[in-house]
């Protein structure tokens, strides 16, 4: 608000996932500001470790991290900080996590293994998350239950379908994560899987 003294009240989201889902694009998609970006280009280094299958085009990965910030509401900021994809990197996810409010997982529908990574890791931190499903051109879509029954999400997992260079697409699963955590800090119930 005009003239207040009182500061917005800054949560941090993690924005995690498989390698290539589109974790950057959306980092830079719904930022207000100039995204930090830690991509690199692919290298000789990776073959044999970095499993591409599916984003063989793709020439950079993100090794640390990307942040980037979005004023929901005149007393809400979100700080998004992406984590890297690849295998070699998930050691970060950790210390990305500390002090994290929620999550989003993005999920390809081509490569839905390679979000279970995320889930488990949002699950056994107790860390609420909903699940963005990436509306990749050329993609086969599902529908929400769908997608749900096939990554094993209790009915009370909020699942998304987006497409992560949609400002306004990316906004909505924002403010969707912020809906669930304020869900179950209201109803802190257990869910089983």
């Amino acid at each position: 608000m005009p003239g207040s003294d009182n500061a917005p009240e800054a949560v941090k989201i993690l924005i995690s996932g498989g390698f290539g889902v589109g974790k950057t694009t959306m980092v830079a998609a719904i930022s207000e500001i100039t995204p930090l970006r830690t991509e690199e280009r692919l290298t000789a280094a990776g073959v044999g470790v970095d499993d591409v299958i599916g984003v063989e085009a793709k020439t950079t990965t993100t090794v640390a991290l990307d942040f980037g910030r979005i004023t929901l509401t005149p007393d809400l900021v979100l700080y998004l900080f992406g984590t890297p994809g690849q295998q070699r990197f998930w050691f970060m996810w950790n210390d990305l996590a500390v002090g994290a409010i929620g999550g989003v997982v993005l999920v390809d529908t081509w490569r839905l293994e390679s979000s279970f990574a995320a889930i488990d890791f949002f699950e056994k931190r107790g860390i609420p998350f909903v699940v963005a499903v990436n509306n990749f051109e050329g993609r086969p879509h599902y529908s929400v239950e769908q997608i749900r029954g096939a990554l094993a999400l209790p009915p009370t997992s909020p699942v998304h379908v987006f497409d992560a260079r949609e400002r306004g697409a990316c906004r909505d699963v924002l403010v969707g994560l912020v809906d669930h955590v304020l869900a179950q800090v209201s109803d802190p119930l257990p869910t089983t899987r």
